[in-house]
This record gives structure tokens, sequence and C-alpha cells, in this order.
């Protein structure tokens, strides 16, 4: 079915409402002001406190089986001693940090900002300094770092928008920085412009399966065979990993391994209810006449067409953790992935498959470590790029042990204030 389809959903007063929002000077005006501004998180996400299971069932959501990251009596044996949790899983732990309340031109800045606009993410940059272990809580402090007004082709004016989450554990340390890169686009204009409408749903052949078979085969994870840096070489590749093809199965995979997606997570019955209260807008009625969330377009083809899609397609984070599990296997249990920078090109609908490749493009020591830079590379099956991204990951040589960076001083004194006053106002209570 194509986006211009006559479908019950688009014909209702309901849809017409949903995709009626539009981007206004005031909106961006006043976003602008917040930037620049942190704030203790209050989010209470799924996982809060990290665990064996989850650490386990995260990875697994993401059909990332490195024992690394899954199997106690493997992990214990590495130079961790413990099963550690993938480093893009500090992205989805969170625990209410308490903070000083938000000022009232913040609160009158964020009222009813860019109310019922879409959001994607487009990409991210990730800054690493020291491993999640079970039993570890997480806690954050969050910012938008900058606000850009711009042009889409896909859906009139848009507004490119980088947020930063600082993730700190209990012992107040910084774990790591996690910048996101979100587009925020009018839903009216990217069902009028129907960029996307000549992309058909995937079909394949038994052999073009077994195709993707062998791919999966022949994937590697190097674990306790250590890469060394010294036989690394400009040019190398990293091998070939696939993913896919993807299935609504594969989005339910990852929010059932922790990803919730607060405050718009997916929730049922009451809660579902309270949410609704909370933030209406995010709830569009579907041809059912039914509220539901307007994430959905992940699973729900008729919601993805009407905002201007073909088809569901998949979360950008999904992407990001198959390419932290193709670094990972990579470089093995005494490597380090320490920075990543992704950009999601294109959308991977349902049905697609990603191949991952890489190669080494530098190597250099640096600050007492050995670093590797890699790019990598997304392709569907159309072949078509749909995500680039560049590495830094730090390797072993001859014994020598891989060493985390250090948090920058301003950035560890600012997490232990935020800390301090985060136990203060505990014992208040």
């Amino acid at each position: 079915m194509s986006v211009t389809a006559e479908t019950e959903i688009t014909k209702s007063e309901e849809w017409r409402k949903a995709t009626s929002y539009t981007i206004s000077d005031e909106d961006v005006a006043r976003g602008s002001t917040l930037t620049g501004y942190d704030q203790a998180s209050r989010d209470a996400e799924y996982v809060q406190t990290v665990s064996l299971d989850a650490i386990r069932n995260f990875a697994h959501g993401c059909g990332n089986d490195n024992p690394l990251f899954c199997d106690p009596a493997y992990a214990g044996g590495t130079r961790w001693g413990s099963v550690i949790a993938p480093g893009m899983m500090a992205g989805i732990i969170n625990a209410p940090m308490r903070g000083d309340p938000a000022p009232d031109w913040v609160k009158a800045a964020r009222k009813s900002l860019f109310r019922g606009i879409h959001v994607f993410v487009s990409g991210s940059t990730w800054d690493w300094y020291r491993p999640i272990y079970p039993g570890d809580t997480l806690y954050s402090f969050r910012g938008q770092e900058s606000l850009e007004l711009k042009k889409s082709e896909f859906s009139g004016r848009s507004v490119i928008q980088v947020l930063r989450d600082v993730k700190v554990n209990q012992r107040a340390e910084v774990v790591a920085v996690y910048k996101i890169l979100q587009v925020l686009t009018e839903r009216k204009s990217a069902v009028d412009k129907g960029k996307y409408s000549a992309i058909q749903p995937a079909h394949y052949t038994d052999e073009d399966i077994a195709a993707i078979d062998a791919v999966y085969a022949q994937e590697e994870v190097r674990g306790a065979v250590a890469r060394d840096f010294a036989d690394i070489q400009v040019g190398d590749a990293l091998g070939k990993m696939a993913k896919g093809p993807l299935t609504v199965t594969d989005v339910v995979c990852f929010h059932a391994g922790g990803y919730g997606f607060v405050p718009y997570k997916p929730c049922v019955g009451r809660l579902a209810w309270q949410n609704r209260q909370r933030i209406p807008a995010f709830y569009i009625k579907n041809e059912q006449g039914i509220p539901d969330v307007a994430q959905r377009l992940h699973w729900d083809p008729k919601w993805a067409q009407a905002v201007g899609n073909p088809m569901a397609y998949d979360y950008g984070v999904m992407r990001e953790n198959y390419l932290y599990h193709y670094l990972t296997d990579w470089c093995g249990d005494d490597g380090v992935v320490l920075h990543v920078h992704d950009e999601i090109r294109k959308f991977n609908y349902i049905g697609d498959t990603q191949f991952i490749t890489g190669e080494v493009t530098g190597k250099r020591e640096e600050n007492g470590r050995n670093l590797v830079d890699v790019a990598v590379r997304f392709t569907n099956q159309r072949g078509e790029e749909t995500m680039k991204a560049t590495a830094v990951i730090a390797l072993p040589s001859a014994g020598r042990p891989v060493l985390y960076p250090d948090v920058p001083a301003d950035l560890a004194e600012r997490a232990a204030r935020m800390m301090a006053r985060h136990w203060e106002l505990g014992r208040r209570s």
C-alpha cells in the first residue's frame, strides 16, 4: 500500500489532527533558550540497577550472544572478572536522580514545546570511561547541547537537536557521555511529500535466506583471543556481520530486552491510561478508534504510512547497538570501545537486511593507549548505505592492558556535585 492510499486511518479526523502540527518560529526561539541547561533526570527506566539477567536480556534483544555479556562462567575468567554490560546499555539504564526543580523560565520554555512534532533519531556520539558491572545503578543529568532550524527534503521544516546525557554510577563516577542527534519533523509535510512511496517491501527466496545465513555462519566472536595492536594494519577489514531480515519480532525483542524510551514507553492498562492523561498528544487513535502510542510506526504499517513511510521501520538505537555488537566481536575481551560516532542515513524497514562491514583507517599511540580508528558501513539488500560510523578502539599490546581514558576534570566535578545533591535531598526526604 502506498502512502497516498485511502486507509481508514488517513481519512479519520484523529489522523488529520495528528498531522496538522507545525514547527513555529516561537517554538524554535523557546527551544533555543534551553541550550546549555542541565537537569537531573527523574526518569525511572525499566532497568535502573543492573543484574546479570538484565545484561543478558538486553544483549539478546540486540541479537548479541557475546559470552562476555551473556555467560557468567566464561566472563569470570576474563580480565573483567565478571559479566559486564555492553557499553550502549548505559543509554537504557536510569534511576531517578534527585535534583533542584527547574526554574520558571525553563518550565515556560518547555511547555507544549514542539507539540505533536515527529522525532527521528538521526545519529549519536558516545564516549565511555568505565565498564558497567552487575549491581551498578546508573543516574544521569542531561540537557540540550544545540538546536538548529533546517529545511528538510522529507518533511518541509525541521529542527536538528543534539541532546547530551551524562551517565553516572552510584559511586559518582562518570560511566559514559551519550549525545543524541534528533530530527524533529512536521508530520503533515511528511505525508504530502510521499518521498519514500516507491519503496517496496523486501521479498526473499530460499536462496536469499541461505545467503544471509551463510554470513551468520562465518561471523566470529574474537573473545579470549587477544587482538594485538602490533598486528593491526591500516586497511585491515573487520569482517562482515548480518542483521536481519528485520521483523516486528525484532522490535518486540528490543523492547523486551529493556528499551523503554521513557517518557514515551509502551505500557499497558491503567499505566497506559495514566500516561495518556500526562501526554495526550502522544496517543493517536488507530483505525479502530483506540488511542495508541505514536511510536507504533515501528510496528504498525498503517500508522507508518500515515506519517509518510511505506512500511514500519526500526529504532535508530537498534542499529547503534548492532554497531557495538560488531565492534566488540572484533576487538575481543581485552579491547575496549572508547568512542563511537554514527550517522543514520536511511530507514531500516521491516523486511530489510543490514550487512555490516568495516576497515581500519588509522592506528596511533596516545596517552599511553594503543588506539585504532575504524570506519563502519551498514548496507541493505538494495545496496543502499543506511548508516555509517567511526569508532576509536583501544587494543592491548605485548601484554600491556587497555586503560580507559580519564574523565575530563570539569565533567567529573559536575557529576560529583550532582550526585552529592542527589544524596543530600534523599536525606531530607
